[in-house]
């Protein structure tokens, strides 16, 4: 059970802290791949008897010499066959009962636990205060029928607890409980509590201090009911920009080389090479297909728990990021955008997935294209912590920045290895700026990687043979494993020791003051808690 102040923080009946099922519909949506294949295999061996139905002129009975239905009908096995076909509804029906019957999950104001298994048993269990994210997915099957998946983000490969399925509206009010009760707003209550209680008077103070914030905050921010509600977008992308920027990038540069490769081969080589342009030009279309529908009806908003992004067309994600789950932040922008001004945003955090996969990396995408305006919207969503001229700074220096412009505070290649870079070496470098480091890089595809220093894992300076001999340092700043990476190399080194000193300082004050994972907590509370 819940605590009774813990329970007046939760909203939906399955929050309560008890053990719960799922939604009925659970063990068809989840067995729904293999009830496609039973379906296919059915009908591709009806195929010609279902012709014969829809095409009452259709005569061709040699095929039906093998036909199952044939061959029942012609032993008069019609009673038997439909015996079996009953049985084995009934035995799927039965497992798929077993299963859900067996699969539970309660949320308690510590952890998201989730039992399931009928001979072999599963107990997963999600810390509150290891919540990295809430997504919810909506795939196109269980939109109709009015079910979501929701999945808790842990902080480690393969730890991700998922409730799939529950009906849409529970999964959003069981996703604002999660967040609410990992938020810290227990611990910050808890304290004002006990403060009050003991006659503190300054805590009493603090106390009535904090239910004055809370209601002046709740002018400004909306209630906690806000949350329910879908918020509006402060980006908005146009679907004719979304279909011209893949069709842009880089792939469309590598499907142009191949096709000249098969002419030139079809030239001078053999002229049935040129069948490969078919199934190339198909493969490249359903991957545009599949990258523009993934990324169709995008939006991204601020709530109190944390930076709420929707994509996808046919299977809806929702995903909520809690603050400080930001570990490191790529705004780039392709050779081919420059001419239109666009921006792509793609971050690092933990997805309890791995790097390589397919879902973890449209995720990170957190901004697919958009205007100078559309990054500035959600840098400053995801970076809470750099106020507006930082903001302005980054596009300025960071982005569109040079050595050759006088006064560029960035530490960048020396002209003596500028033959290590020959395009870039103006570009390439580094620049301390709390609370955050910036790492810019690229000519043809324009770079900046900043890394929040709450966050840096460590930092590293490294050289080779050729670095030791040209007064060169590579740096590194490492964080989450994801597709921002934190190195740079090719600069002095001198430049180079001094961003790394300087930055392993900053790391240690940053993530001592960051009180982020408690999002909704005062900072003393928090201390209190980390001292106890």
């Amino acid at each position: 059970m819940l605590p009774p102040r813990a329970i007046a923080e939760v909203r939906s009946p399955l929050s309560d802290g008890e053990w719960h099922r799922l939604h009925p519909l659970t063990p068809v949506l989840r067995g729904g791949l293999f009830l496609i294949v039973v379906t296919g295999f059915v009908v591709a061996n009806l195929r010609d008897r279902i012709i014969a139905l829809i095409f009452p002129g259709f005569d061709d009975w040699e095929s039906y010499e093998q036909d199952p239905v044939d061959y029942v009908l012609t032993n008069n096995l019609v009673l038997v066959a439909g015996l079996v076909v009953l049985g084995v509804l009934l035995l799927l029906f039965a497992i798929f009962w077993l299963s859900w019957r067996f699969h539970t999950f309660r949320i308690t104001g510590d952890d998201v636990e989730v039992r399931s298994g009928v001979f072999f048993r599963t107990h997963r269990r999600a810390p509150l205060d290891r919540v990295q994210g809430v997504n919810l997915t909506r795939p196109m099957v269980a939109r109709l029928l009015g079910t979501a998946k929701l999945e808790v983000v842990g902080a480690g490969l393969d730890a991700n607890v998922k409730l799939e399925y529950l009906s849409t509206a529970n999964a959003e009010a069981v996703r604002a409980d999660i967040l609410r009760l990992a938020s810290g707003r227990r611990l910050a209550e808890a304290q004002e509590a006990r403060a009050g209680a003991s006659g503190d008077a300054p805590g009493r103070t603090r106390a009535a201090a904090g239910i004055v914030s809370a209601g002046i905050s709740g002018l400004i921010d909306g209630v906690d009911d806000a949350d329910d509600l879908e918020p509006a977008s402060v980006v908005h992308i146009p679907s004719g920009r979304l279909i011209a920027s893949h069709l842009l990038s880089g792939s469309s540069l590598w499907l142009l080389a191949l096709i000249g490769g098969v002419i030139t081969g079809a030239v001078f080589a053999t002229p049935w090479i040129l069948f490969t342009l078919v199934p190339m030009v198909i493969a490249f279309g359903a991957y545009w297909f599949r990258k523009i529908t993934r990324a169709l009806r995008y939006s991204i908003a601020p709530t109190r728990s944390g930076v709420r992004i929707t994509f996808g067309l046919f299977t809806t994600i929702t995903e909520t990021l809690p603050p400080g789950r930001v570990h490191a932040v790529e705004v780039y922008q392709p050779v081919l955008w420059r001419r239109f001004g666009w921006w792509a945003i793609r971050v690092n955090r933990l997805s309890g997935r791995s790097a390589s996969d397919s879902q973890a990396l449209q995720q990170a995408e957190v901004l697919p294209v958009g205007t100078a305006a559309d990054a500035e919207q959600v840098l400053r969503l995801l970076l809470p912590a750099l106020d507006d001229d930082a903001i302005a700074a980054l596009f300025a220096d960071g982005l569109l920045g040079s050595a050759r412009q006088p006064g560029d505070p960035f530490a960048t290649t020396p002209r003596r290895a500028r033959w290590l870079r020959p395009l870039s070496w103006r570009r390439n470098g580094a620049l301390l700026a709390p609370p955050v480091l910036l790492l810019r890089h690229g000519v043809l595809r324009r770079t900046l990687v900043i890394l929040p220093l709450a966050r840096l894992q460590s930092a590293r300076i490294s050289q080779g043979p050729v670095d030791r001999a040209l007064r060169l340092a590579n740096l590194t700043g490492h964080t989450v494993l994801g597709p921002v990476s934190g190195s740079l190399g090719v600069i002095d080194r001198d430049d180079a020791l001094d961003v790394w000193e300087r930055t392993a300082a900053a790391v240690v004050s940053a993530s001592a003051a960051d009180r982020s994972h408690r999002w909704d907590a005062s900072s003393e509370a928090v201390e209190k808690e980390e001292t106890a």
